[in-house]
């Protein structure tokens, strides 16, 4: 196939202002989960210009296009992009800075989202060199538990067929043009629990009368650490980070009550399966010691993203050929959180990433900051993976 954008040339500059203009126009009007139906009809709308496509909605907020190669027949090939929005008031000043008070595209997806649509264009227009079926999904509310990738998945007939799945994310910790790829085990699953510890409350100057759920709830934030360092192999990556603690309301009485909060993360779906046991084990002891009672509630979010070690592997060849040997790394584990995952019960597949982040750009804030950015020149860079992989992964085998 020779369409622009493949490995072998860049996009033309028609195309390369068309993928910017998208990428503005999403940021400057972000929707958050479940309620991108503004961001959808506009998706649609771009999508319904397309030669080949066959547009539907299979929820209220996604929007599917289905392009069907007419070169013979081939695998079935599912590309993924995110379009919603995180609940932050943005505190960039350009001109596309966001109109939506409270929402702010600040994880990439405005990015993720006019990747696709461009893809979407230059692979319908050369649909006639095209083996098999591309299904290019703009998928809902990935940044809330459980998730837009959930519904599609195992609610809908999206996956129907499908032989393989891709995914891409831009990075802002890794330089502009980058590709990132890393084969097994690449994001964590972002699993949370809430703790109530119930002690007896009483005078904070006779403590020996009280059962103080204060006192409980400092050694349970201590010891739970001893799960990750001592119940845990050193080569099994764990996280547990309590991030909520709230008793009181004076600071001569000892509270009946406290309250608990924390994070989970794991990188394979057996330790996911112990953390629970590992966590309550600890918390119960604890509070059986000091005579208090407990109520634990663990919380499982999205599943971890093990990326298919062949899938990954012919990613990686792809992108030495897209932007050179020099510009592919191999990604490190990341301990973010990815719906993802949910595709990958259903089909072998890789997400990998795209470094966005450049100093010139002003694109180094992290992820979910009120100042994050793009370099825009990362964009092109998504384009041409997500063409060169269409193109690769749709021939028959």
């Amino acid at each position: 196939m020779t369409a622009p954008g493949s490995p072998s040339q860049p996009l033309p500059e028609h195309l390369r202002q068309q993928l910017t203009e998208w990428r503005r126009h999403l940021h400057q009007h972000p929707e958050i989960s479940f309620q991108e139906h503004a961001t959808a009809a506009f998706l649609r709308a771009e999508l319904e210009k397309m030669p080949g496509l066959e547009v539907s909605q299979l929820t209220p907020t996604s929007v599917l296009a289905v392009l069907k190669g007419e070169a013979g027949p081939g695998r079935t090939v599912l590309l993924r992009a995110d379009i919603d929005a995180l609940p932050i008031d943005e505190e960039n000043t350009f001109e596309f800075r966001s109109q939506n008070a409270g929402a702010m595209h600040a994880c990439g997806h405005d990015g993720h989202a006019a990747i696709l649509l461009t893809a979407a264009r230059i692979l319908s227009e050369a649909r006639a060199e095209l083996s098999g079926e591309v299904r290019f999904i703009f998928q809902h509310a990935e940044e809330t538990p459980p998730g837009g990738a959930e519904e599609l998945v195992f609610s809908t007939p999206l996956m129907d067929g499908v032989d393989l799945v891709l995914g891409l994310h831009l990075l802002s910790f890794y330089p502009a043009g980058v590709v990132a790829v890393r084969p097994g085990m690449f994001m964590a699953s972002p699993d949370s629990f809430q703790l109530t510890i119930r002690g007896r409350g009483g005078h904070g100057g006779m403590p020996e009368q009280a059962v103080d759920p204060v006192a409980i709830g400092a050694q349970v934030v201590t010891n739970l650490q001893y799960v990750v360092s001592r119940a845990v192999s050193p080569f099994e990556p764990l996280v547990v980070s309590v991030t909520q603690f709230h008793a009181g309301t004076a600071d001569n009485v000892i509270p009946d009550t406290a309250q608990l909060a924390a994070t989970v993360r794991v990188f394979s779906p057996e330790m996911r399966e112990r953390a629970p046991q590992l966590l309550e084990r600890v918390i119960a002891g604890i509070c059986a010691a000091h005579g208090a009672e407990y109520e634990f509630e663990y919380l499982y979010a999205y599943r971890p993203v093990v990326n298919t070690d062949w899938v990954a592997q012919e990613v990686r060849d792809l992108a030495r050929e897209v932007v050179g040997e020099g510009r592919v790394v191999e990604a490190g584990m990341w301990a973010a959180g990815e719906d993802f995952s949910a595709y990958l019960q259903k089909a072998p597949g890789c997400f990998f990433a795209v470094g966005s982040g450049s100093a010139e750009a002003d694109s180094e804030w992290p992820h979910h900051h009120p100042r994050f950015t793009l370099d825009e020149s990362a964009l092109e860079t998504g384009v041409q993976m997500m063409v060169a992989a269409a193109q690769h992964f749709t021939r028959p085998r």
